[in-house]
């Protein structure tokens, strides 16, 4: 019979996701078949699956990190933010419609149905699910209505832990009041605390964990420190909030990359690759006035709602600093929804992501883009025609873009994965200094990445450099994340709490 875990939290972003990619990792290395399992994930950050639906970068890691194919039951519903109309709602990978937060709020219970459903498909296939919750397992204004914590719990009656953020400050009220506001039910079901981001001696913490022990009956399973160095994709834009990252410092030496940090930015983790090349500086900017000559290339990321990013690209004076950066020399590359803010004008006739019914784009490429209420979910692969390198990635969008003019040059030649028919995509000026496309994850194949870089350090007089490793080093960084949490948590206490005392072999 399928067994089940649970990570809650005390709040969001105190490790729930990478307690359970840990998890995942964990456990599949002790010879079980691991699938993970949210109910409910709220992020812009999303990748397609096989089977062609779209679902939370979260489940993907976890999923990778326990070995097997992400698939849309691992998580059933995500919710894309997009501003005053709420969030757009993704069924079991497939769009649903768009509502406003209390008109979700109130529709929410008609959804379990696919909670379950999704539950039942992976239980029927896997030895063990390891669940994640979302925010505060007891946001008591919340739980009438709850879909993706103690619910879903008690539909499956899995142990659940408790992770605390110990680096934000108040642990103790975290864990000690979170239990206090449950229900009996849910005490008896949540069976221990992990303890994350701690810095310093835990010897200093040790009669720390003896009280919270005593005064909630239940052990600490793990006091996790801080750790850097271990590259895990992060769950949401959080990680590039402007609380969150410091610019580094750009110079001549190194290859300089700003990211353009739109108020709906999505997909970010398009970039991430970038951050592990060890001549390459990428800042995430929010204001027009960091974006100076000392970098040499504009990246516009992906948006969840390019009809409002591009009224506030404009607003803020982002527009007039970027089309002087292009004068300067400076290269631009868009992806996705980056790509269609390059062109002259969105339009959004039905009212898809806005009231405006067509913005002004940069005016950088002879486009114009028409959202749709289709949106386009794949796999894709294909060439990049500039540099005549592989290019493998995914599309998601709601948009299609035409050439209005025949300035310029198509950018890639792709076709679904599967499928020999090809088409084109995205577009470039003369010599490239301005590109984009609606491929995801172009730049995580190494060929398209080195050539990138390499055109960017001839630019300035560097030495090209071979690119460093690729996305299938992220697997060595899953072992290193389990290695990390085998090391400071009791993982034989938490098998037995799950009720399997008897570890399988480890594989």
């Amino acid at each position: 019979m399928t067994k089940a875990i649970m990570f809650l939290g005390t709040g969001s972003d105190v490790g729930k996701s990478i307690a359970a990619t840990a998890f995942c990792r964990i456990f599949k290395r002790r010879g079980y078949k691991v699938a993970p399992f949210k109910a409910q994930n709220m992020s812009n950050n999303s990748y397609v699956t096989m089977e062609g639906g779209e679902i939370g970068r979260a489940q993907v890691v976890q999923a990778e990190a326990a070995d097997v194919l992400p698939s849309v039951h691992m998580n059933p519903i995500l919710l894309k933010p997009s501003s005053n109309l709420g969030s757009q709602i993704i069924l079991h990978g497939k769009v649903f419609g768009q509502m406003e937060a209390l008109a979700y709020h109130d529709f929410k219970p008609r959804l379990k149905n696919a909670v379950l459903e999704s539950y039942e498909r992976l239980a029927r296939e896997y030895d063990l699910i390891v669940m994640e919750g979302a925010g505060s397992c007891c946001e008591m204004n919340l739980k009438e209505n709850d879909l993706v914590n103690f619910s879903v719990a008690k539909a499956m009656n899995a142990p659940c832990i408790l992770v605390a953020d110990i680096d934000r400050g108040g642990v103790f009220a975290q864990i000690i009041g979170s239990l206090h506001l449950m229900t009996r039910k849910e005490r008896e079901l949540t069976v221990g605390f992990l303890i994350n981001k701690f810095r310093g001696d835990p010897n200093l913490f040790s009669s720390g964990i003896e009280y919270i022990e005593k005064k909630t009956g239940r052990p600490v399973l793990g006091l996790i420190p801080f750790y850097r160095g271990i590259l895990i994709d992060s769950e949401d834009s959080v990680a590039v909030q402007e609380d969150k990252r410091k610019p580094r410092p750009v110079g001549p030496a190194s290859v300089n990359i700003a990211v353009v940090r739109f108020p709906s930015i999505s997909n970010f983790t398009d970039l991430e690759i970038l951050e592990r090349e060890p001549d390459v500086v990428v800042n995430y900017l929010f204001r027009p006035k960091e974006l100076s000559g000392d970098y040499d290339c504009l990246i516009l990321p992906g948006a969840k709602n390019v009809m409002e990013d591009a009224a506030w690209l404009t607003r803020t004076g982002w527009k007039k600093v970027i089309g002087r950066f292009v004068k300067g020399g400076g290269r631009v590359l868009g992806i996705c929804g980056g790509y269609q803010l390059l062109g002259e004008r969105i339009k959004d006739p039905l009212g898809v992501e806005s009231d405006r019914r067509e913005v002004k784009g940069l005016n950088l490429l002879p486009i114009e883009t028409l959202l749709e209420d289709q949106k386009v979910v794949r796999k894709v692969t294909g060439i990049c025609l500039m540099n005549g390198k592989r290019v493998r990635g995914y599309e998601i969008h709601m948009g299609r873009s035409k050439a209005l003019r025949r300035k310029g040059e198509i950018f890639l030649r792709i076709h679904q994965t599967g499928d020999k028919r090809s088409w084109d995509d995205g577009w470039r000026t003369a010599g490239g200094q301005i590109a984009g496309t609606y491929v995801h994850g172009i730049l995580d194949h190494s060929g398209f990445r080195g050539e990138f870089l390499n055109s960017l350090r001839r630019s300035k007089g560097l030495e090209e450099r071979a690119p460093r490793g690729g996305r299938l080093g992220r697997f060595h960084q899953y072992d290193l994340l389990a290695d990390h949490f085998e090391t400071h948590c009791d993982v034989e206490k938490t098998l037995s709490l799950m009720g399997l005392r008897q570890e399988k072999d480890h594989v």
